[in-house]
């Protein structure tokens, strides 16, 4: 018996490498159909999933035990309508609010003042164009998680007084620098000179745009109040609030609700006039989105696989007609049907898996350039497995009515017909 089946798909692989060599021209263009649906499907999840880890990633750098207060809600409060004229109206998050929260509120891990705007960065005749500028307190290290590449952090002692001096990110230290060390140059943002004292390791580019610390200039918040407005809406303010150990986000929210309308001196009756933001809430958000986006992918990659089934079908099709006098000898000479529809099958998965590998092949090719471009996008073993499958799958139901067409074959009209 096991030598009968290595018959079979010896025979099998013999047909499949005719077909391949044979017609050259009708197999790539056939093949191309598979090639193109997995490579469509493939790429979409791979895409997809380098997405989402992405996005994780950029959430797991704060944590999921943060809360950020300022003026705009990342989504509508409470489930409602997006009220942006009620938000537009909001006072920024302030400096001497972060310093009477962390003096209120004694019970947290840390807390954070934030500020971020865009801006050009120059060295001697080198410029990066389209960076971020952000000024921070002394928390910074406590709440956002990163390496340093090459230097050092700034010191608390630093950061208070507002020196001059700055981390750069891996992208603007690889612009302006050019392979040389930046420790202890300056290099000048809005008119004003900063030295370099660490660069940032290289993260890749975030989902979210600045959130890598690939294109950043960190400086303590003191010396960037010499270059922006803080109180101003343009320099997007925050206050970044880190639970203790053992205090939920909901805890937190309650204190810093509380808290934050003290400050501010609200009435009871009247609305909160900030925002509590909740990273843990991203993670959430994140499985909503993917669980949409992940069955519209698929539905992309079906139609597209639907055609290569189509060439598949039509080269087995062409191919059974091709061995008509052949199938017509093997069942004069007692084939059974059930091996002349396993041949068929075979020959038609081994096409479809062809086809597949180039598919897959392209995509693996395409993760590398994108890589050079600082996109994290990988190919994963899950994929490959999926592509693997998909494209066995379409070779065999593309392969099932040229394999029982065959079968039904009448052996004397099949020997005696000409093609």
């Amino acid at each position: 018996m096991p030598m009968r089946w290595l018959f079979i798909l010896h025979e099998s692989f013999q047909s499949a490498y005719r077909t391949v060599t044979l017609n050259k021209l009708r197999t790539f263009l056939s093949l191309l159909g598979v090639t193109i649906g997995i490579f469509s499907i493939v790429s979409v999840f791979t895409v997809l999933d380098s997405m989402e880890s992405n996005m994780r990633k950029a959430v797991e750098s704060f944590g999921t035990d943060i809360i950020v207060v300022e003026k705009w809600p990342w989504a509508p409060e409470n489930g409602t309508e997006f009220a942006w004229w009620e938000y537009i109206n909001r006072p920024v998050a302030l400096l001497r609010e972060y310093e009477s929260l962390k003096d209120r509120m004694k019970d947290i891990q840390s807390a954070c003042f934030i500020s971020v705007i865009g801006t050009d960065i120059e060295y001697l005749d080198n410029k990066a164009e389209d960076m971020m500028l952000w000024g921070t307190s002394s928390e910074f290290e406590e709440i956002r998680s990163f390496d340093i590449y090459q230097g050092r952090f700034l010191s608390p002692q630093e950061i208070s007084s507002g020196k001059n001096i700055g981390i750069i990110g891996y992208t603007i230290a690889d612009e302006l620098f050019q392979g040389r060390s930046p420790l202890g140059k300056s290099i000048r943002v809005k008119g004003k000179k900063i030295t370099v004292v660490g660069v940032f390791a290289k993260e890749g580019k975030s989902i979210f745009g600045g959130g890598s610390t690939d294109q950043v200039v960190l400086v303590p918040v003191g010396f960037m109040a010499t270059m922006v407005d803080l109180k101003n809406e343009s320099s997007n303010p925050q206050i970044w609030v880190k639970a203790a150990e053992g205090m939920s986000v909901d805890e937190l929210k309650v204190a810093l609700r509380q808290t934050m309308r003290s400050i501010r001196r609200l009435n009871p009756r009247v609305k909160d006039n900030f925002a509590l933001n909740e990273t843990s809430l991203m993670s959430a958000g994140i499985d909503q989105i993917f669980k949409v986006v992940n069955v519209a992918g698929a539905f992309i990659g079906i139609f597209a696989v639907l055609v290569g089934a189509f060439g598949i079908a039509n080269i087995m099709f062409v191919s059974v007609k091709e061995r008509t006098n052949i199938i017509g000898i093997q069942k004069a000479l007692g084939a059974k049907s059930f091996y002349i529809i396993l041949e068929v099958l075979i020959e038609s998965v081994l096409l479809s898996v062809i086809g597949g590998i180039l598919g897959l092949l392209l995509i693996y090719i395409g993760t590398f350039i994108a890589r050079a471009q600082d996109f994290e996008i990988y190919l994963h073993a899950g994929n490959v497995f999926l592509g693997l499958i998909i494209s066995s799958v379409v070779g065999l139901i593309a392969g099932l009515m040229p394999a029982f067409t065959a079968a039904r074959l009448d052996p004397v009209k099949a020997i005696n017909s000409t093609f």
